[in-house]
């Protein structure tokens, strides 16, 4: 696995590893700062999954190849399978724009990084953080939920944002010709249920292929959100860039076991979920259009294409 890629610092955050001491060889960052590599002279790296949230959480980085036949393709949702970031975080945009009732609040170009690919909690504190950290994160959850809630409907209801949810281009032929290759195929979200089930449900509807539960094998979101008064499922402190998403998609989801996981890939086009794969022991394959070269994660795609030909390339 490459690192060389990315920011060196002198020691991790946590201070439990010091660059050049102790038989540690380095300390590397991503350039979103969200996770921390560190080597050894002997054993695996180990990497430091930050959160805003105060729940880090260190993990064995495994060796990472591509072996045939394939037995999975593991998928993202927002950004790969449809394109959607920038209606999520035009619905982040409008729940810190009503945490400072100012209705005319526009996010900056800089904070693209931070306000996808992760949890909804991490957007929120990011934002709650920067801009109005007089409020909380409940408060900005609270609002996020309200508008999402209003919007999903108003789509639903053919009255929503105009193309909020669409379909990557040449998503349906790759989709259908994994099928034709006998390839298991698992759909994979950081988001939540409410948000994600609605969007796929959509895209199928437009690509004219039918109930998305029974053409994909297996399918796992982040869960239900809690709320006052209501249970809630694991899904705010353990999605992208940790591992088990992804990791539950493969064993429980698909079946498959950790010792086969060379015969499965994951496509994603955010840092988180390139890290997410990678961690979980996937090989990440990263595609354009996502915030991979800006989170600074390129480095460790086993490969990075701009459209879906030329990812099933790398897969027939």
């Amino acid at each position: 696995m490459d690192f060389e890629g990315l920011i060196a610092l002198n020691r991790t955050t946590d201070a439990a590893f010091k660059a050049g001491a102790d038989g540690v060889v380095s300390v590397r960052t991503t350039a979103d700062r969200k996770v921390e590599f560190v080597t050894f002279e002997q054993g695996r790296p180990l990497a430091l999954v930050r959160s805003a949230m105060g729940y880090p959480a260190y993990y064995p980085v495994h060796d990472v190849e591509i072996e045939r036949p394939l037995k999975a393709v593991l998928m993202d949702l927002d950004g790969t399978t449809v394109h959607s970031e920038h209606f999520w975080i035009w619905i982040i945009e409008k729940t810190t724009a009503s945490l400072l009732d100012n209705p005319s609040f526009r996010l900056e170009a800089s904070d693209e990084p931070h306000v996808s690919g992760h949890s909804v909690s991490e957007h929120l504190q990011y934002c709650v953080a920067k801009y109005c950290p007089e409020k909380t994160v409940e408060e900005a959850r609270t609002w996020y939920f309200r508008h999402t809630h209003h919007e999903m409907n108003e789509i639903m209801e053919g009255r929503g944002k105009k193309g909020a949810f669409t379909p990557s281009p040449g998503i349906k032929d790759f989709l259908c010709e994994l099928k034709n290759l006998g390839v298991k195929i698992g759909l994979v979200t950081s988001g939540l249920y409410e948000k994600a089930w609605p969007e796929i449900l959509d895209a199928f509807k437009t690509l004219g292929m039918g109930d998305p539960s029974e053409f994909y094998d297996a399918i796992i979101t982040a869960g239900h959100a809690i709320r006052p008064g209501e249970p809630g499922t694991l899904g705010e402190l353990s999605p992208k860039p940790h591992p088990w998403l992804y990791a539950e998609t493969a064993r429980v989801g698909l079946g498959i076991p950790f010792e086969e996981r060379h015969r499965v890939v994951g496509i994603e086009d955010s840092g988180a979920g390139v890290v997410s794969i990678l961690l979980a022991g996937f090989a990440p394959i990263g595609i354009g259009g996502g915030n991979i070269d800006d989170s600074g994660t390129r480095s460790l795609c086993t490969h990075y294409e701009e459209d879906f030909g030329q990812i099933l390339a790398h897969l027939e």
